[in-house]
């Protein structure tokens, strides 16, 4: 009887623990190796395991796609990984955007793994990140089971794109940078040079700065300058302004760098202002002076180039910034960072978008998207996925005891941090103008140009308002201008690629000695 009880006993308790696998998901497990001889010694990084529903594009190009659609991917820490050595992924790891592995729907999926360990491109799919083939597999949480991937392949070392008749590449070391992280780190650029530049050699140019959308390269010229393009058709117009167009990059050890001096990233505005700049303008015949240098973006770059203007004011003549963003963080999308208490959840108690239609319907909410750069930071956070409010965070806030940004909100709970606000304050951009406006009015008078769509995608116009109605009461005046787009999205701009060139050469001309 009591051998028929112990049986019954071990029999409930293997049953128990086989429900609570099943329900914490570890009942699949993707154990993923290193092939023999792939890199030299050990590395540390982020081991990502992706679940396509497609074979093509590769499941790992898939990384940091938002909403419920994308790829579920699961990921942690590994440190000390070397080739012959092994790793495993299982319910216990973070995932996105399933809550656990035990809600994956059984199916079949085209799976792949990714080791992201370079420290200085942040992107996952960067230079000498290793991964493993896709391979098509059946999964069933209820089934459990062993998916074993090996990394045999790395991503080769970077190359610069061949130049062509007016699209060149440059990339220097930046002294600047290389002091402040202790390794090499490089500074690359697009440059787009006018029409006859190689004929009309005694010719010096301004210089126009560029920045693009979150995460933008610097190849972004090629595209730019793609045949049959707008802007390549107002390039090089016999009647279009000459000038050269440099393309800022925007990748970095911790995501876009966003071109400014950090406590994280590091002084990326020197770098950019005092070695990348000096050295495109003299290798490609630049004026070389202040009121030659203008500056133009949208998106992340709306926001670098009024704040390259604010902070450098007498480096650059005037700027061309569509839907920047947030530049009061009052409106930080839709968090005040000053007086919320919480990031994820607005004060009637819901959950706070992040993200709309045109239409007003909400695409993803905070809480989503920063459930995903969890996903993809290492120790499981945001403030070091490489991803959007990733590189907010480490551009505006402080640096850690631990070497890493300081959070301004919880990543799980998303409680903000009040101490950690007080830093941001110094790139609050109406903040910084509002405090110095006496000094920087005379600099600032008539160079800024602001366009946002009233429906911006991430209510940004919210943000830009406040700075507009700033600028419009400024003593001395600002003469500024703000267009704003009824009914417009993400990334508004009321201007024509020719109108844009033919306006800065005009406030080039007008400020020349």
């Amino acid at each position: 009887m009591k051998a028929r009880l112990a049986v019954v006993v071990v029999f409930v308790c293997l049953a128990a623990l086989l429900l609570d696998a099943q329900s914490s998901g570890s009942g699949l497990r993707f154990e993923v190796s290193v092939a023999p001889g792939l890199f030299a010694g050990s590395q540390n990084g982020r081991l990502f395991v992706i679940l396509g529903s497609r074979e093509t594009p590769e499941p790992r190009t898939t990384i940091g796609r938002t909403g419920m659609d994308a790829a579920p991917v699961l990921a942690r820490d590994v440190n000390g990984l070397r080739p012959g050595g092994t790793a495993a992924l299982d319910g216990t790891a973070a995932i996105f955007p399933i809550e656990n592995l035990s809600a994956l729907k059984s199916g079949d999926y085209f799976v792949q793994a990714l080791f992201d360990s370079n420290i200085d491109l942040k992107s996952v799919n960067s230079p000498g990140n290793s991964y493993s083939p896709v391979q098509r597999v059946h999964l069933d949480p209820k089934q459990g089971g062993l998916i074993k991937l090996t990394l045999n392949n790395v991503l080769p070392p970077e190359q610069l794109p061949p130049d062509d008749a007016y699209v060149k590449y440059v990339k220097i070391q930046s002294d600047l940078l290389t002091k402040f992280h202790g390794r090499p780190i490089f500074l690359r650029a697009g440059v787009i040079v006018p029409k006859n530049f190689d004929t009309e050699t005694a010719r010096r140019y301004p210089l126009r700065v560029h920045i693009g959308g979150y995460g933008s390269r610097f190849t972004a010229v090629q595209n730019m300058m793609r045949e049959g393009s707008e802007f390549r058709r107002a390039w090089l117009d016999d009647t279009a302004p000459r000038m050269i167009l440099l393309q800022l990059d925007g990748d970095g050890p911790l995501g876009d760098p966003y071109q400014v001096n950090s406590d994280n990233h590091g002084p990326f505005g020197d770098a950019i202002t005092r070695e990348l700049i000096p050295f495109v303008e003299q290798k490609f015949r630049g004026i070389g002076q202040g009121y030659a240098r203008v500056l133009d973006g949208g998106s992340t770059g709306g926001w670098v180039s009024l704040a390259l203007k604010v902070f450098y004011p007498d480096f650059f003549n005037a700027t061309w910034s569509s839907c920047p963003d947030g530049v009061d963080f009052r409106a930080f999308q839709l968090v005040d960072i000053y007086a919320d208490t919480n990031a994820y959840v607005n004060k009637y108690g819901f959950e706070r978008p992040s993200d709309r239609e045109v239409s007003g319907e909400t695409r993803f909410t905070m809480r989503h998207e920063c459930q995903m750069e969890n996903v993809m930071g290492l120790a499981d956070s945001w403030t070091m996925s490489g991803g959007q409010w990733g590189a907010w965070n480490a551009t505006y806030g402080a640096k850690g005891p631990d070497g890493r940004p300081v959070a301004l909100w919880d990543p799980k709970t998303g409680e903000i941090n009040r101490s950690a606000a007080e830093h941001w304050k110094k790139y609050d951009l109406r903040m910084v103008l509002d405090e110095n406006w006496k000094a920087l009015a005379p600099k600032m008078r008539g160079k800024l140009n602001i366009w946002v769509g009233e429906a911006d995608n991430y209510f940004l116009n919210n943000a830009v308002h406040m700075l507009g109605n700033f600028l419009e009461k400024a003593d001395p005046p600002a003469q500024s201008r703000i267009v704003y787009g009824p009914g417009q999205g993400h990334c508004y701009t009321g201007i024509t690629p020719r109108q844009m060139m033919d306006e800065m050469a005009l406030a080039v001309e007008k400020a020349k000695p």
